[in-house]
């Protein structure tokens, strides 16, 4: 089992910048693959960033050129620094890990913090 801990969500005005934080506990040697989604109310939940062991980043369109995404790949602790925000940003951030047994893969998903952007 794997858990996933989510940080530093809050209120910032456009244009500003946030670092969520998700820390891994558990049986995190076997995660291969974490990130983060998002979910605005009313709308499915979109990835917005992902990060391989091997720091293949992925990288949604709207989040391209603003956000980054990092990883410590010893505590399995992922960041994501998201600059420049905007309104259309706002939204439940939640961590993402994909842990993988041999050839079986098991998704684990985090609570979820609050983002909001707003003047």
């Amino acid at each position: 089992q794997v858990q996933l801990v989510e940080s530093g969500g809050g209120l910032v005005q456009p244009g500003g910048s946030l670092r969520l934080s998700c820390a891994a506990s558990g049986r995190i040697s076997s995660l291969s693959v974490m990130g983060w989604y998002r979910q605005a109310p009313g709308k499915q939940r979109d990835m917005v960033a992902t990060i391989t062991s091997g720091r293949m980043t992925n990288y949604a369109d709207s989040a391209k050129g603003r956000f980054t995404i990092s990883m410590d790949n010893v505590k399995k602790t992922v960041y994501l620094q998201m600059n420049s925000l905007k309104v259309e940003d706002t939204a439940v951030y939640v961590c993402w890990g994909m842990a993988r047994w041999g050839w079986a893969t098991e998704d684990y998903w985090g609570q979820g913090t609050q983002v909001t952007v707003s003047s």
